[in-house]
């Protein structure tokens, strides 16, 4: 896919993947789906979901990294700062040729515009938490948080994946 096709795909999926509603039990749901589907798939990856700025769900399974959880740190400031998924972010810099801090001034040391992390967002209160994925091939990362994103919302995966 081009740079534009992935970018109006991570917008469909943004406006498809909201829930009714989400508070601790719903966090808890989304990051138990995330790591056992990790485990059944031989993912080292470390999984983080938060509310606004309260932990809600972390874990590392085996092969990950101390260093995951400071990409897990990064693209969840993003996420939190920018309202959008940190892969789309990403691209839409790649295809203006820009970066994080020569654009909006903020540094590599604390965001990160790599797949992986995904607003939590609720119909009519807006985005209330990030989902983050670190340890895959940034597609990849992105990838498996919306298929995750669409068990949990109903949305058919198939139709809004990126290919």
């Amino acid at each position: 896919m081009s740079i534009e096709d992935d970018l109006a795909r991570i917008a469909e999926q943004q406006k498809a993947l909201v829930f009714a509603s989400f508070g601790l039990d719903e966090a808890w749901r989304l990051g138990t789906l995330l790591r056992d589907w990790s485990a059944e798939r031989g993912h080292a990856v470390a999984i983080e979901v938060k509310l606004s700025t309260m932990p809600a769900f972390y874990a590392a399974l085996p092969g990950s990294v101390p260093d995951n959880e400071n990409w897990l740190r990064r693209k969840r400031n993003l996420v939190l700062r920018m309202f959008q998924p940190s892969y789309g972010v990403g691209r839409k810099l790649e295809l203006q040729g820009a970066t994080l801090e020569g654009k909006f001034g903020l540094p590599f040391s604390d965001y990160a515009a790599h797949g992986g992390g995904f607003p939590i967002t609720v119909a009519g209160a807006g985005v209330i938490g990030a989902v983050t994925v670190s340890g895959l091939p940034q597609r990849e990362d992105h990838n498996f948080v919306v298929e995750a994103l669409s068990r949990l919302t109903g949305v058919d995966h198939g139709g809004i994946s990126l290919d």
